[in-house]
């Protein structure tokens, strides 16, 4: 695999974290760099973590977990953006600009299901996984981190709908995998 395919894959498989990332930034009230780096590294690592993971459970799993890996992002990205959208629609504006521990592995683990298939993929093509991991990490963490303060600065003049719009948000990423796996 060349390096212009392992970026732009690269590139495709942060495109998720980044839309997750505008909806964090969309709800920091000013913008939090030590927030937004933890938001990156979650997204980064886990973007990096799941292809090697994909990879090492190799030919044995892969038609289980590709069978049923959309549903499982479906459904978590479904229910992060509905309990978003709930949430705005509550009297008390409460800003869910949290980075904490359940909240963030909820939302790596669902951006980077996709991941976990390439990572099967790598093994069924036998290529090495070393660069295309980092390649993955470092894009991915970057994507985020513009993510965020993309959101923020979207989010400050727009405090009242952006809650709503990262629900959305989430919703219609959850309906793209789900259809991108099922047509």
């Amino acid at each position: 695999m060349g390096i212009a395919e392992v970026f732009f894959m690269s590139i495709g498989l942060g495109m998720d974290a980044f839309a997750v990332s505008i909806c964090k930034g969309l709800s920091m009230l000013k913008m939090n760099w030590k927030k937004a780096i933890i938001i990156a590294l979650y997204f980064g690592i886990f973007q990096a973590l799941m292809p090697f993971i994909g990879y090492l459970i190799g030919k044995n799993f892969s038609d289980a977990i590709m069978s049923i890996d959309h549903w499982i992002a479906f459904i978590l990205l479904t229910s992060i953006g509905v309990n978003m959208i709930l949430g705005s629609l509550k009297e008390e504006q409460n800003e869910d600009d949290s980075v904490n521990f359940r909240n963030m592995i909820v939302l790596a683990i669902a951006t980077s299901i996709d991941a976990l298939a390439v990572g099967l993929t790598f093994a069924f093509l036998r290529i090495d996984i070393l660069n295309p991991i980092i390649s993955i990490g470092i894009i991915t963490f970057t994507l985020s981190l513009i993510g965020v303060k993309i959101g923020n600065i979207f989010g400050e003049k727009y405090k009242g709908k952006s809650e709503i719009l990262g629900g959305v948000i989430l919703i219609i990423i959850a309906i793209k995998i789900l259809l991108e796996h099922i047509l």
